[in-house]
């Protein structure tokens, strides 16, 4: 029998909590990671040599290697002082693949091979494009980074986000997406890794066409100037407005609560756990997995990362996260079985 086929969508952190646990499984796993970081390393290299973002996509490939723990440290390796201070042995070695041969999804194909990488990662498209956000004001904000620390978006308003230039998806990605058993999309920042990935060209329109089961796995905290209005209906309507069409099947939604420590610090950032209100009436086109998905690790960042103060430290926990959704994939013969045994 075939392994079953995952694609998975997003990009940064929540990108790798979720392969990290996937390919612990007997399946076929294809990433498929937004080009839109422009902030830190990634957007120093980005601006000094010219080359795509790496930072998500190195990300993903160290979460999907089963090289030794020495080289996937070094690739998530930060330099602490110095003329590289700030900067990741990770992006530099991609940035360096990626001149080698002329191309990046090349270089990251290479990547794969050296880093011993289970599945596919693939970057959303091989195209240098920046993304934009059109206020309600007539202000346009450029880039990932600039909307990321832009804390007046839901006050003010969203016209439009966009690419440009306009860019095409890699080819394999729409193969992948096509193929799929299932896609899962998040979990992830909303406007910065999730929301790239749809405004690509054909992106969207693969996933209507897809035949494979659609799961988004919701946020576990809003984010500040963002989403603070937002609960999971408000999610799952944004993301299939993305998408163009009611597609996505089921939604994970965690129900364990962080410590108060946790709750409190990110209360004073202005930012709060996604609420759910299961009396809220709607007339829902997706079923929702309410499941302890919550970590309860302590997370550490480098001291030379200069953006460890924005990062997050309420998160998905890999593992369960990933058994919840091996499990979608026999959720109907799982159900049909029990009606007949009731």
């Amino acid at each position: 029998m075939k392994p079953k086929k995952i694609v998975t969508i997003g990009g940064g952190t929540g990108s790798f909590t979720l392969l990290s646990g996937l390919k612990k499984y007997d399946v076929d796993i294809s990433a498929i990671v937004s080009m839109a970081d422009d902030g830190g390393s990634t957007g120093i290299l980005r601006d000094e040599l010219g080359v795509l973002p790496p930072g998500d996509v190195r990300q993903c490939l160290v979460a999907l290697s089963d090289s030794s723990e020495m080289l996937r440290r070094l690739m998530s390796y930060r330099f602490e002082e110095g003329g590289l201070a700030g900067h990741n042995f990770g992006n530099l070695f991609l940035s360096a693949l990626e001149k080698i041969n002329k191309n990046f999804s090349k270089g990251v194909q290479e990547a794969s091979r050296i880093l011993n990488v289970k599945g596919n990662v693939i970057p959303v498209t091989d195209q240098d494009t920046n993304l934009f956000m059109e206020l309600k004001n007539g202000k346009k904000l450029k880039g990932e980074n600039e909307i990321n620390h832009n804390f007046e978006i839901e006050k003010i308003g969203i016209n439009k986000n966009y690419l440009f230039p306009r860019a095409k998806a890699n080819r394999q990605a729409i193969e992948k997406i096509l193929e799929a058993d299932l896609i899962v999309i998040g979990p992830g920042n909303h406007y910065c890794s999730i929301i790239p990935n749809l405004l690509v060209d054909g992106i969207a329109s693969a996933i209507k066409k897809s035949k494979a089961i659609v799961v988004y796995n919701c946020n576990l905290v809003n984010k500040s100037g963002h989403t603070e209005k937002f609960d999971l209906d408000a999610y799952v309507a944004a993301i299939n407005e993305y998408i163009g069409k009611d597609r996505i099947d089921l939604v994970t939604f965690n129900v364990q609560k962080p410590t108060s420590h946790l709750v409190k610090k990110y209360a004073s950032q202005g930012e709060a756990l996604v609420p759910f209100d299961e009396e809220k009436m709607t007339n829902r086109t997706y079923r929702i997995l309410r499941a302890n998905v919550l970590s309860g690790q302590k997370i550490k960042y480098s001291l030379a990362d200069r953006l460890a103060l924005k990062r997050t430290f309420i998160r998905h926990d890999s593992d369960k996260l990933a058994k919840l959704l091996i499990m979608t994939l026999e959720l109907g013969e799982y159900e049909h079985i029990i009606k007949e045994i009731i």
